[in-house]
């Protein structure tokens, strides 16, 4: 099974428990079809880059899963077919995603390891 990262973006005018019954709808359709949630994050209300919709603002969602490689397309399908979805973009992980991704999940993105700040005071 492949790992994949979704991030969606639902309009600002839906209420928590909607994002979240939409959310585990979608978690179902994965496990439903044979796949795993590894991890999610609410990332909240953020403003947009430009307006979707006549929308400057969405709340973005993030799903992290392992499924086989045909359940993207029934996953987008249903993306497509929910009207409150302003973008979704899934993307498969490589090798090196898929360590990012636990290292980022473990705090380590950004933060200098020991060795790394040894050499730069020894400098």
């Amino acid at each position: 099974m492949n790992r994949y990262e979704s991030t969606v973006i639902f309009t600002p005018i839906l209420s928590e428990e909607d994002i979240k019954s939409r959310i585990n709808s979608f978690v179902e359709l994965i496990t439903s079809n044979g796949g795993q949630n590894v991890h999610q994050e609410y990332w909240g209300l953020k403003k947009l880059a430009y307006k979707i919709n006549k929308k400057s603002t969405g709340v973005y969602h993030f799903i992290e899963f392992e499924a086989p490689g045909d359940l993207i397309a029934k996953l987008e399908l249903q993306f497509k077919r929910d009207e409150s979805l302003l973008r979704f973009l899934t993307v498969k992980l490589d090798q090196y995603g898929v360590d990012y991704a636990d290292r980022r999940k473990k705090g380590q993105v950004g933060k200098k390891s020991k060795k790394a700040k040894e050499e730069v005071t020894n400098e």
